[in-house]
Protein backbone atom coordinates (compact mmCIF):
# COMPACT_ATOMS: atom_id res chain seq x y z
CA UNK A 1 0.00 0.00 0.00
CA UNK A 2 0.89 3.18 -0.44
CA UNK A 3 -0.07 6.86 2.00
CA UNK A 4 -0.33 9.96 0.23
CA UNK A 5 -0.77 12.36 3.46
CA UNK A 6 -1.57 15.86 4.24
CA UNK A 7 -2.36 16.37 0.57
CA UNK A 8 -5.02 19.05 -0.63
CA UNK A 9 -7.25 16.33 -2.08
CA UNK A 10 -9.20 17.57 -5.26
CA UNK A 11 -12.24 15.34 -6.73
CA UNK A 12 -13.67 17.27 -9.75
CA UNK A 13 -16.63 14.90 -10.16
CA UNK A 14 -18.10 14.88 -6.25
CA UNK A 15 -16.49 18.47 -5.62
CA UNK A 16 -14.26 16.68 -3.12
CA UNK A 17 -11.67 19.38 -1.93
CA UNK A 18 -10.03 19.18 1.29
CA UNK A 19 -6.98 18.58 3.34
CA UNK A 20 -6.52 14.24 3.55
CA UNK A 21 -5.01 10.96 3.31
CA UNK A 22 -5.17 9.07 0.30
CA UNK A 23 -4.27 4.82 0.61
CA UNK A 24 -3.52 3.42 -2.60
CA UNK A 25 -3.75 -0.61 -2.69
CA UNK A 26 -2.67 -2.43 -5.70
CA UNK A 27 -4.46 -0.50 -8.79
CA UNK A 28 -7.16 1.09 -6.83
CA UNK A 29 -7.71 3.89 -4.29
CA UNK A 30 -8.28 2.24 -0.76
CA UNK A 31 -9.28 4.62 1.20
CA UNK A 32 -9.65 9.01 1.41
CA UNK A 33 -9.40 9.89 4.72
CA UNK A 34 -10.54 13.23 5.85
CA UNK A 35 -7.96 15.68 8.48
CA UNK A 36 -10.30 15.17 11.31
CA UNK A 37 -11.11 11.79 10.96
CA UNK A 38 -7.49 9.82 10.85
CA UNK A 39 -6.60 6.67 12.10
CA UNK A 40 -3.78 5.83 13.89
CA UNK A 41 -2.43 3.40 11.77
CA UNK A 42 1.26 1.92 12.20
CA UNK A 43 3.71 3.58 9.65
CA UNK A 44 5.09 0.06 8.72
CA UNK A 45 1.52 -1.16 6.68
CA UNK A 46 2.34 1.02 3.99
CA UNK A 47 4.89 0.30 1.05
CA UNK A 48 5.94 4.09 1.00
CA UNK A 49 4.94 7.05 2.42
CA UNK A 50 4.51 10.13 0.52
CA UNK A 51 4.06 13.91 2.06
CA UNK A 52 1.89 15.58 0.49
CA UNK A 53 2.19 19.12 2.42
CA UNK A 54 1.76 21.76 0.36
CA UNK A 55 0.53 19.92 -3.17
CA UNK A 56 -2.55 19.14 -4.61
CA UNK A 57 -3.38 15.72 -4.90
CA UNK A 58 -5.91 15.17 -8.14
CA UNK A 59 -7.05 12.13 -10.77
CA UNK A 60 -4.20 11.52 -13.09
CA UNK A 61 -4.70 13.88 -15.81
CA UNK A 62 -6.27 12.45 -19.67
CA UNK A 63 -4.93 13.79 -22.84
CA UNK A 64 -7.09 12.95 -25.62
CA UNK A 65 -5.19 14.15 -28.24
CA UNK A 66 -1.45 13.77 -28.85
CA UNK A 67 1.19 12.58 -31.73
CA UNK A 68 3.29 10.17 -30.63
CA UNK A 69 4.41 8.99 -34.11
CA UNK A 70 4.60 4.98 -33.53
CA UNK A 71 4.70 3.23 -36.17
CA UNK A 72 6.11 5.17 -38.65
CA UNK A 73 8.15 8.28 -37.44
CA UNK A 74 9.99 7.04 -34.40
CA UNK A 75 13.30 8.93 -35.18
CA UNK A 76 10.12 12.42 -34.04
CA UNK A 77 8.81 10.13 -30.93
CA UNK A 78 7.85 6.62 -30.23
CA UNK A 79 5.10 5.02 -27.87
CA UNK A 80 7.74 4.85 -24.92
CA UNK A 81 9.13 8.22 -25.09
CA UNK A 82 5.75 9.72 -25.72
CA UNK A 83 4.69 7.99 -22.63
CA UNK A 84 7.77 9.15 -20.57
CA UNK A 85 6.74 12.51 -21.45
CA UNK A 86 3.23 12.04 -20.27
CA UNK A 87 4.38 10.84 -16.79
CA UNK A 88 6.50 13.99 -16.72
CA UNK A 89 3.33 16.09 -17.03
CA UNK A 90 1.39 14.45 -14.72
CA UNK A 91 -1.15 12.72 -17.58
CA UNK A 92 -1.93 8.76 -16.56
CA UNK A 93 -3.99 8.36 -19.63
CA UNK A 94 -3.06 9.21 -23.21
CA UNK A 95 -5.34 9.15 -26.42
CA UNK A 96 -2.58 8.97 -29.73
CA UNK A 97 -4.18 9.96 -33.38
CA UNK A 98 -4.01 7.60 -36.02
CA UNK A 99 -1.71 10.21 -38.64
CA UNK A 100 1.19 7.14 -38.37
CA UNK A 101 2.28 5.72 -41.02
CA UNK A 102 0.53 3.01 -42.11
CA UNK A 103 -2.28 4.98 -40.74
CA UNK A 104 -4.42 3.46 -38.00
CA UNK A 105 -7.18 2.34 -40.36
CA UNK A 106 -6.82 -1.50 -39.76
CA UNK A 107 -7.03 -3.80 -36.94
CA UNK A 108 -2.95 -4.69 -36.98
CA UNK A 109 -1.83 -1.32 -36.84
CA UNK A 110 -4.03 -0.61 -34.11
CA UNK A 111 -3.17 -3.58 -31.67
CA UNK A 112 0.58 -2.51 -32.23
CA UNK A 113 0.28 0.87 -31.04
CA UNK A 114 -2.56 -1.06 -27.63
CA UNK A 115 0.61 -3.71 -27.56
CA UNK A 116 3.21 -1.02 -27.15
CA UNK A 117 1.27 0.96 -24.89
CA UNK A 118 0.79 -1.62 -22.24
CA UNK A 119 4.77 -1.70 -21.88
CA UNK A 120 4.27 1.44 -20.24
CA UNK A 121 3.72 2.82 -17.19
CA UNK A 122 0.75 4.70 -18.27
CA UNK A 123 -2.72 3.94 -20.36
CA UNK A 124 -2.10 4.44 -23.88
CA UNK A 125 -5.45 4.31 -25.79
CA UNK A 126 -5.42 5.14 -29.89
CA UNK A 127 -7.89 5.82 -32.18
CA UNK A 128 -8.99 4.62 -35.07
CA UNK A 129 -9.21 5.90 -38.60
CA UNK A 130 -12.22 7.42 -39.90
CA UNK A 131 -11.78 7.05 -43.51
CA UNK A 132 -9.35 4.73 -44.74
CA UNK A 133 -5.69 6.00 -45.75
CA UNK A 134 -7.35 9.61 -44.64
CA UNK A 135 -8.54 9.53 -48.12
CA UNK A 136 -11.93 11.15 -46.70
CA UNK A 137 -13.90 9.14 -49.26
CA UNK A 138 -14.48 5.75 -47.89
CA UNK A 139 -15.07 4.47 -44.24
CA UNK A 140 -13.05 2.27 -42.04
CA UNK A 141 -14.25 -0.82 -40.63
CA UNK A 142 -15.45 1.37 -37.41
CA UNK A 143 -17.11 -2.13 -36.14
CA UNK A 144 -13.98 -3.87 -36.04
CA UNK A 145 -11.56 -1.15 -34.88
CA UNK A 146 -14.08 -0.95 -31.80
CA UNK A 147 -14.03 -4.24 -31.06
CA UNK A 148 -10.30 -4.22 -31.35
CA UNK A 149 -9.98 -1.55 -28.65
CA UNK A 150 -10.38 2.33 -30.46
CA UNK A 151 -11.28 4.86 -28.28
CA UNK A 152 -12.69 6.39 -31.07
CA UNK A 153 -12.14 8.06 -34.92
CA UNK A 154 -10.35 10.82 -36.06
CA UNK A 155 -8.82 11.77 -39.85
CA UNK A 156 -7.08 14.89 -37.41
CA UNK A 157 -4.12 16.41 -39.42
CA UNK A 158 -6.54 16.11 -42.31
CA UNK A 159 -9.95 17.87 -42.42
CA UNK A 160 -13.08 15.85 -44.06
CA UNK A 161 -13.91 18.00 -47.20
CA UNK A 162 -16.87 16.42 -48.07
CA UNK A 163 -19.98 17.20 -45.69
CA UNK A 164 -21.87 13.79 -47.34
CA UNK A 165 -19.15 11.68 -46.38
CA UNK A 166 -19.17 13.49 -42.68
CA UNK A 167 -22.62 12.98 -41.76
CA UNK A 168 -22.04 8.62 -42.85
CA UNK A 169 -18.86 8.80 -40.27
CA UNK A 170 -20.85 10.84 -37.56
CA UNK A 171 -24.30 7.92 -38.42
CA UNK A 172 -21.62 4.80 -37.99
CA UNK A 173 -19.80 5.87 -35.07
CA UNK A 174 -23.26 7.06 -33.19
CA UNK A 175 -24.42 3.85 -33.93
CA UNK A 176 -21.55 2.49 -32.30
CA UNK A 177 -21.91 4.78 -29.30
CA UNK A 178 -18.21 5.90 -29.67
CA UNK A 179 -16.96 9.74 -30.38
CA UNK A 180 -15.67 11.02 -33.71
CA UNK A 181 -13.05 13.94 -33.50
CA UNK A 182 -12.90 16.33 -36.66
CA UNK A 183 -9.89 18.56 -37.88
CA UNK A 184 -11.45 21.60 -39.11
CA UNK A 185 -9.51 23.66 -41.71
CA UNK A 186 -10.53 23.94 -45.62
CA UNK A 187 -7.60 23.85 -47.62
CA UNK A 188 -10.07 25.78 -50.03
CA UNK A 189 -9.61 29.20 -47.96
CA UNK A 190 -5.76 29.05 -47.08
CA UNK A 191 -2.07 29.10 -48.78
CA UNK A 192 0.32 28.77 -46.19
CA UNK A 193 -0.34 26.12 -43.32
CA UNK A 194 0.60 26.91 -39.65
CA UNK A 195 0.18 30.78 -39.42
CA UNK A 196 -2.56 32.84 -39.24
CA UNK A 197 -3.58 35.01 -41.84
CA UNK A 198 -3.38 38.61 -40.25
CA UNK A 199 -1.25 41.19 -39.41
CA UNK A 200 1.67 39.09 -38.25
CA UNK A 201 1.58 37.10 -41.85
CA UNK A 202 1.20 40.23 -44.32
CA UNK A 203 4.30 41.40 -41.94
CA UNK A 204 6.52 38.14 -43.04
CA UNK A 205 4.96 38.80 -46.66
CA UNK A 206 2.98 35.21 -45.96
CA UNK A 207 -0.57 34.64 -46.90
CA UNK A 208 -1.39 32.11 -44.28
CA UNK A 209 -4.37 30.68 -42.87
CA UNK A 210 -7.41 32.40 -41.84
CA UNK A 211 -10.15 31.72 -39.17
CA UNK A 212 -12.44 31.17 -41.55
CA UNK A 213 -11.36 28.11 -42.58
CA UNK A 214 -11.88 26.48 -39.37
CA UNK A 215 -14.90 28.47 -39.24
CA UNK A 216 -17.08 27.69 -42.05
CA UNK A 217 -16.49 23.93 -41.39
CA UNK A 218 -17.20 23.91 -37.70
CA UNK A 219 -20.40 25.73 -38.64
CA UNK A 220 -20.81 22.47 -40.98
CA UNK A 221 -19.85 19.75 -38.47
CA UNK A 222 -21.73 21.34 -35.78
CA UNK A 223 -25.30 20.92 -37.44
CA UNK A 224 -24.06 17.82 -39.30
CA UNK A 225 -24.04 16.80 -35.82
CA UNK A 226 -26.92 18.22 -34.49
CA UNK A 227 -28.92 16.21 -37.31
CA UNK A 228 -27.24 13.23 -36.43
CA UNK A 229 -26.94 12.98 -32.80
CA UNK A 230 -23.45 11.79 -32.30
CA UNK A 231 -21.06 12.49 -30.39
CA UNK A 232 -18.82 14.99 -31.83
CA UNK A 233 -15.53 16.50 -30.79
CA UNK A 234 -14.31 19.94 -31.96
CA UNK A 235 -10.38 19.61 -32.14
CA UNK A 236 -7.99 22.12 -31.44
CA UNK A 237 -10.34 24.92 -31.26
CA UNK A 238 -8.61 28.35 -32.31
CA UNK A 239 -11.26 31.01 -33.42
CA UNK A 240 -13.14 33.08 -31.50
CA UNK A 241 -15.97 32.98 -34.05
CA UNK A 242 -15.98 29.15 -33.98
CA UNK A 243 -16.60 28.77 -30.06
CA UNK A 244 -19.56 31.05 -30.36
CA UNK A 245 -20.95 28.50 -33.05
CA UNK A 246 -20.03 25.46 -30.92
CA UNK A 247 -21.88 27.24 -28.20
CA UNK A 248 -25.17 27.65 -30.41
CA UNK A 249 -24.41 23.90 -31.22
CA UNK A 250 -24.67 23.07 -27.59
CA UNK A 251 -27.83 25.46 -26.97
CA UNK A 252 -29.53 23.81 -29.81
CA UNK A 253 -29.03 20.38 -28.34
CA UNK A 254 -26.45 18.68 -30.13
CA UNK A 255 -23.85 16.75 -28.71
CA UNK A 256 -20.88 18.91 -29.07
CA UNK A 257 -17.61 19.22 -27.32
CA UNK A 258 -14.79 20.91 -28.06
CA UNK A 259 -11.03 21.38 -27.00
CA UNK A 260 -8.34 23.44 -26.89
CA UNK A 261 -4.51 23.85 -26.67
CA UNK A 262 -2.31 25.23 -23.91
CA UNK A 263 -0.76 26.83 -26.93
CA UNK A 264 -3.89 28.63 -28.09
CA UNK A 265 -5.08 29.57 -24.89
CA UNK A 266 -1.60 31.18 -23.62
CA UNK A 267 0.04 32.88 -27.06
CA UNK A 268 -1.22 34.71 -30.11
CA UNK A 269 0.43 35.33 -33.70
CA UNK A 270 2.69 37.34 -32.46
CA UNK A 271 4.67 34.26 -31.21
CA UNK A 272 5.47 33.66 -34.99
CA UNK A 273 7.90 36.57 -35.25
CA UNK A 274 9.89 35.89 -31.62
CA UNK A 275 9.98 32.24 -31.90
CA UNK A 276 9.37 31.03 -36.28
CA UNK A 277 8.46 27.54 -36.88
CA UNK A 278 8.36 26.87 -32.99
CA UNK A 279 5.08 28.86 -33.05
CA UNK A 280 3.94 27.22 -36.61
CA UNK A 281 0.85 24.65 -35.99
CA UNK A 282 -2.45 23.78 -37.50
CA UNK A 283 -4.29 25.72 -36.78
CA UNK A 284 -2.26 28.67 -36.19
CA UNK A 285 -2.05 31.19 -33.47
CA UNK A 286 -4.42 33.74 -33.61
CA UNK A 287 -5.32 37.41 -32.78
CA UNK A 288 -5.87 38.51 -28.76
CA UNK A 289 -9.13 38.95 -29.62
CA UNK A 290 -9.54 35.14 -30.40
CA UNK A 291 -7.64 34.28 -27.33
CA UNK A 292 -9.48 36.06 -25.41
CA UNK A 293 -12.45 34.14 -26.38
CA UNK A 294 -10.68 30.72 -26.32
CA UNK A 295 -10.48 31.88 -22.36
CA UNK A 296 -13.87 32.96 -22.13
CA UNK A 297 -15.01 29.57 -23.68
CA UNK A 298 -13.41 28.09 -21.02
CA UNK A 299 -14.99 29.91 -18.30
CA UNK A 300 -18.31 29.01 -19.62
CA UNK A 301 -18.34 25.40 -20.01
CA UNK A 302 -18.33 26.01 -24.18
CA UNK A 303 -14.86 24.34 -24.07
CA UNK A 304 -14.92 21.47 -22.29
CA UNK A 305 -11.36 20.32 -22.79
CA UNK A 306 -8.29 20.85 -22.50
CA UNK A 307 -5.61 18.58 -25.00
CA UNK A 308 -1.91 19.27 -25.85
CA UNK A 309 -2.34 18.30 -29.74
CA UNK A 310 1.58 16.81 -28.68
CA UNK A 311 3.28 17.18 -31.96
CA UNK A 312 6.88 16.13 -31.49
CA UNK A 313 9.31 16.85 -34.63
CA UNK A 314 12.91 16.86 -35.40
CA UNK A 315 15.20 19.75 -35.03
CA UNK A 316 16.08 19.99 -38.27
CA UNK A 317 12.81 19.95 -39.17
CA UNK A 318 12.12 23.16 -37.34
CA UNK A 319 15.27 24.71 -38.53
CA UNK A 320 13.65 24.90 -42.19
CA UNK A 321 12.61 28.29 -43.45
CA UNK A 322 8.74 29.35 -41.73
CA UNK A 323 6.96 28.07 -44.49
CA UNK A 324 8.49 24.54 -45.06
CA UNK A 325 8.81 23.45 -41.60
CA UNK A 326 6.35 21.43 -40.07
CA UNK A 327 3.72 22.29 -37.99
CA UNK A 328 3.22 21.11 -34.25
CA UNK A 329 4.84 21.40 -30.91
CA UNK A 330 5.32 19.53 -28.21
CA UNK A 331 2.61 19.57 -25.18
CA UNK A 332 2.94 17.56 -22.53
CA UNK A 333 5.19 18.59 -20.35
CA UNK A 334 4.12 22.06 -19.93
CA UNK A 335 1.01 21.35 -20.22
CA UNK A 336 -0.43 21.73 -16.30
CA UNK A 337 2.10 24.43 -15.52
CA UNK A 338 0.15 26.66 -18.53
CA UNK A 339 -3.32 25.98 -17.35
CA UNK A 340 -2.13 27.12 -13.55
CA UNK A 341 0.14 30.12 -14.80
CA UNK A 342 -2.31 31.58 -17.72
CA UNK A 343 -5.52 30.07 -16.21
CA UNK A 344 -5.75 29.68 -12.53
CA UNK A 345 -3.40 32.42 -11.18
CA UNK A 346 -5.12 35.41 -13.12
CA UNK A 347 -8.64 33.97 -12.00
CA UNK A 348 -9.98 32.71 -15.42
CA UNK A 349 -10.68 29.20 -13.67
CA UNK A 350 -10.60 27.64 -10.48
CA UNK A 351 -7.89 24.96 -9.64
CA UNK A 352 -11.06 22.42 -9.68
CA UNK A 353 -12.38 23.66 -13.38
CA UNK A 354 -9.09 23.47 -14.42
CA UNK A 355 -8.97 19.35 -13.47
CA UNK A 356 -12.37 18.94 -15.02
CA UNK A 357 -10.67 20.17 -17.99
CA UNK A 358 -7.81 17.90 -17.62
CA UNK A 359 -8.90 14.89 -16.11
CA UNK A 360 -12.59 14.38 -15.43
CA UNK A 361 -14.30 15.65 -18.98
CA UNK A 362 -11.85 13.73 -21.20
CA UNK A 363 -12.85 10.37 -19.31
CA UNK A 364 -16.86 11.42 -19.82
CA UNK A 365 -15.79 12.13 -23.44
CA UNK A 366 -13.97 8.85 -23.92
CA UNK A 367 -16.18 6.76 -21.61
CA UNK A 368 -13.20 5.83 -19.68
CA UNK A 369 -13.22 5.22 -15.59
CA UNK A 370 -10.75 7.89 -14.58
CA UNK A 371 -10.83 11.16 -13.78
CA UNK A 372 -11.89 10.95 -10.49
CA UNK A 373 -10.66 10.74 -7.23
CA UNK A 374 -12.53 8.49 -5.04
CA UNK A 375 -12.59 5.04 -2.94
CA UNK A 376 -12.72 2.55 -5.41
CA UNK A 377 -11.58 4.60 -8.55
CA UNK A 378 -8.10 3.56 -10.42
CA UNK A 379 -4.93 4.53 -8.22
CA UNK A 380 -4.10 7.21 -11.22
CA UNK A 381 -3.23 10.05 -9.55
CA UNK A 382 -0.72 13.38 -10.11
CA UNK A 383 0.47 15.29 -7.05
CA UNK A 384 1.91 18.79 -7.77
CA UNK A 385 2.69 22.06 -6.62
CA UNK A 386 0.67 24.93 -8.07
CA UNK A 387 3.04 26.84 -6.24
CA UNK A 388 6.64 26.19 -7.61
CA UNK A 389 8.45 27.57 -10.38
CA UNK A 390 10.50 26.78 -12.75
CA UNK A 391 11.84 27.54 -15.84
CA UNK A 392 11.52 25.04 -19.10
CA UNK A 393 15.19 23.69 -20.24
CA UNK A 394 14.77 20.18 -21.08
CA UNK A 395 12.07 17.21 -21.93
CA UNK A 396 11.99 13.36 -21.46
CA UNK A 397 10.11 13.85 -25.22
CA UNK A 398 12.62 13.06 -27.93
CA UNK A 399 11.49 16.36 -29.15
CA UNK A 400 12.11 19.92 -28.41
CA UNK A 401 10.18 22.20 -30.61
CA UNK A 402 8.40 24.10 -28.18
CA UNK A 403 8.02 27.91 -27.64
CA UNK A 404 8.24 27.69 -23.77
CA UNK A 405 11.42 26.62 -23.89
CA UNK A 406 13.22 29.01 -21.50
CA UNK A 407 9.76 30.21 -20.05
CA UNK A 408 9.16 30.28 -15.95
CA UNK A 409 6.31 29.11 -15.33
CA UNK A 410 4.27 28.36 -12.26
CA UNK A 411 3.09 24.35 -10.83
CA UNK A 412 5.30 21.48 -11.13
CA UNK A 413 4.33 18.06 -10.95
CA UNK A 414 5.82 16.27 -8.02
CA UNK A 415 4.48 12.66 -8.55
CA UNK A 416 2.97 10.58 -11.37
CA UNK A 417 1.10 7.32 -9.98
CA UNK A 418 -0.60 5.28 -12.64
CA UNK A 419 -2.40 1.86 -11.87
CA UNK A 420 -1.17 2.27 -7.82
CA UNK A 421 2.87 2.30 -9.18
CA UNK A 422 4.85 5.82 -9.29
CA UNK A 423 5.53 6.40 -12.80
CA UNK A 424 7.15 9.56 -12.64
CA UNK A 425 9.00 11.35 -9.60
CA UNK A 426 10.72 14.88 -9.26
CA UNK A 427 14.36 15.10 -8.52
CA UNK A 428 14.27 18.84 -7.76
Amino acid sequence: MILIKNGRVMDPESGFDEIADVVLKEEKIFQIVRKDERPKQPQEEYEQIIDASGKIVAPGLIDVHVHFRDPGFIYKEDIHTGAAAAARGGFTTVVCMANTKPKIHDVETLQYVLEEGKKTGIRVLCCGAVSKDFGGQELTDMKALKEAGAAGFTDDGIPLRDGSFVKQAMEEAGKLGMPISLHEEDPAFIRENGINHGQVSCQLGIYGSPALAEDVMVARDCMIALETGATVEIQHISSGNSVAMVRLAKALGANVWAEVTPHHFTLTEEAVLEHGSLAKMNPPLRTARDRGLLIEGLKDGTIDLIATDHAPHSAEEKAKPLTEAPSGIIGLETALALGITQLVKPGHLTMMQLMEKMSQNPAKLYHLDGGRLQQGAPADLVIFDEKKRWKVTDFASKACNSPFVGSVLEGRVSYTISRGKIVYQDTL
